[in-house]
Order: C-alpha cells, then sequence, then structure tokens
C-alpha cells in the first residue's frame, strides 16, 4: 500500500548547493513577481540544486532530486537576515513529489539533477523532462565541515486563493572554503533564461551542504 502524502514531510542528509546572484535583466526579473511582491534591493536571484540519494532519507517521499529557482523578496526576512523567497521554477524527479507541491502551489515540473565532486570540484547539473542540459555549477568545496546551521527559509507561493507563505524548518552542515566558479544557462529559449547571470558573475550568497534536513512544507498560511 502506498503512504498517502501528508504535511509535513521530513527529508533527511541531502546533498544541496544553494547560491545567489545578480542576474544580467533585473527588469525582466521583476516582471515574473505576482502584484504584491517586490524584488530584494540586491535584486538577487537563487538556486537549489540538490540530491536525495534514498528512500531512507525521508518519511514519504522517497528519493529524489531537484532543482528550484525564483527571485529573493524584499519585506519578507525571516530570522532577521533570511529574505523571503518567490518560486519561479521547480523542476523534480519523483512524481508522487511534484504532485505534493503542485497541490501547494509550488510550479513544479519534471526534471534531473545530478551532484559529483571530484578532487574537490562539485559539479551540479540539471536537466529538463526531455534530457536538455538546462544549467550547470562548478564550485570549489572542501572535506571540512566549516559550521553547523539552523533556521528557516520562506518561500512564496501562488495558489487558487492567492498568494501564500510556508515557513520550512532546516538543520545542516555547511563546508569550509566554498566558491562558484561558473555557473552556465545553456538554452536562450527556455523560460528560465530570463533568470540568467551578469557577466561577469556576481555571487551574493552560497554554501556547499553534504548533510542537510528540512520539513516540506511547513507554516503555510496565505500572506
Amino acid at each position: 500500500m502506498v503512504q498517502e502524502l501528508l504535511p509535513p514531510q521530513l527529508v533527511t542528509k541531502a546533498r544541496m548547493l544553494y547560491f545567489c546572484w545578480v542576474p544580467a535583466d533585473p527588469t525582466a526579473c521583476a516582471a515574473l513577481l505576482p502584484a504584491g511582491l517586490t524584488q530584494a534591493e540586491n535584486k538577487a536571484i537563487y538556486i537549489n540544486q540538490y540530491v536525495v540519494d534514498t528512500d531512507e532519507q525521508t518519511s514519504h517521499f522517497g528519493a529524489y532530486s531537484l532543482t528550484y529557482m525564483g527571485i529573493d523578496l524584499a519585506g519578507m526576512n525571516v530570522d532577521g537576515e533570511t529574505p523571503g523567497r518567490y518560486w519561479t521554477h521547480y523542476y523534480n524527479s519523483n512524481p508522487r513529489m511534484r504532485a505534493y507541491a503542485a497541490e501547494r502551489g509550488i510550479p513544479a515540473e519534471a526534471g534531473k539533477t545530478e551532484l559529483s565532486i571530484e578532487s574537490n570540484i562539485l559539479m551540479a547539473t540539471t536537466e529538463a523532462s526531455d534530457g536538455t542540459l538546462l544549467f550547470k555549477t562548478r564550485a570549489q568545496v572542501s572535506d571540512q565541515i566549516a559550521e553547523s546551521v539552523r533556521g528557516h527559509l520562506r518561500y512564496i507561493t501562488k495558489g487558487e486563493n492567492g498568494l501564500e507563505s510556508g515557513r520550512y524548518a532546516y538543520v545542516g552542515d555547511i563546508v569550509a572554503n566554498f566558491e562558484i566558479l561558473s555557473f552556465e544557462f545553456f538554452v536562450p529559449d527556455h523560460p528560465t533564461y530570463v533568470l540568467r547571470p551578469a557577466d561577469p558573475l556576481e555571487i551574493t550568497f552560497g554554501f556547499y551542504s553534504p548533510a542537510s534536513s528540512f520539513c516540506y512544507p511547513g507554516g503555510v498560511e496565505a500572506l
């Protein structure tokens, strides 16, 4: 019997690359926001490329890979510092999880994300459902854990009843000596291309976690 997916769901020890950048066209990015939401002052865009390797790392989702991305927001900070964020794109390899996410206003589509590390170089790739390579990130990472972190992230979604705010509790370890080396968008006619980075690349925030755990989703309320 397949377990019904009910909130909240727990995910543990995900391998996660998360970072933010200044986009090439901030005005075009802002046009993706629904009425009532405003870009953060630094115009930052975010991406999270991560992999959950085994079924046992989740309460009921099962193994999956995911890339999601969107726009940092003004006036929606969590924990005093972390900006609230609006989801614009979301590519998940697990069909049950996509359905669960879509029911909660998340723009869930099929896709695949892979992360690998060789000689302290992390390679993260995201493919669309037809196998088209959308993004590739290269980052310098170390084996040493710099610190353990905890807190909440806040994501805004737009559903049938308007805007909703979800708070996602997390704990995790992040590595020392982290640096994004390159970040490439490959498909100019794809909807995500509007979020492409400026040249030269300007990273505003980022980390790599070999073990990140979180609830999914939680604290959902009307905005």
